[in-house]
């Protein structure tokens, strides 16, 4: 008899951990499902330093230009020809997105003033250039 009066003991005291599981497992999902993951154009850069640095919210179409005037779009090197067409391309796919350049220190600046230019053709009017804040 004393044994089933502790038995009993030990299973109200028990805590059913189930649904704390499985509020858990909701709760990953809701993060992963919703997380923003960085965007990268493709190629590592050194960008220059600018003391007015301002942060950009709505970049979502990144072109990259390596100190060999290379330039890369969604992690695919293109020619400076097909800019246009690239960016048309991600421009209709997010129409609210803006081009971030994001330029090597070392690269022309005219490369930069194409890329620039390719953008306002494709009808994007927000074009910024990426650097590191001082």
């Amino acid at each position: 008899m004393a044994r089933r009066k502790k038995a009993a003991e030990d299973e109200q005291g028990a805590i059913d951990l189930t649904p704390m599981l499985d509020v858990v497992f909701i709760m990953l999902i809701f993060f992963i499902v919703t997380a923003s993951f960085i965007k990268e154009a493709g190629i590592e850069i050194n960008r220059p330093e600018a003391t007015t640095a301002l942060l950009k919210k709505n970049a979502n179409i990144l072109v990259a230009v390596s100190s060999s005037n290379e330039v890369w779009i969604d992690k695919a090197r293109i020619d400076l020809r097909e800019v246009k067409g690239a960016i048309e391309r991600l421009h209709a796919e997010n129409p609210k997105g803006a081009v971030v350049i994001q330029a090597d220190d070392e690269s022309d600046i005219e490369t930069m003033t194409k890329i620039a230019q390719a953008a306002r053709e494709a009808g994007v009017s927000d074009v910024s250039v990426s650097t590191e804040k001082k």
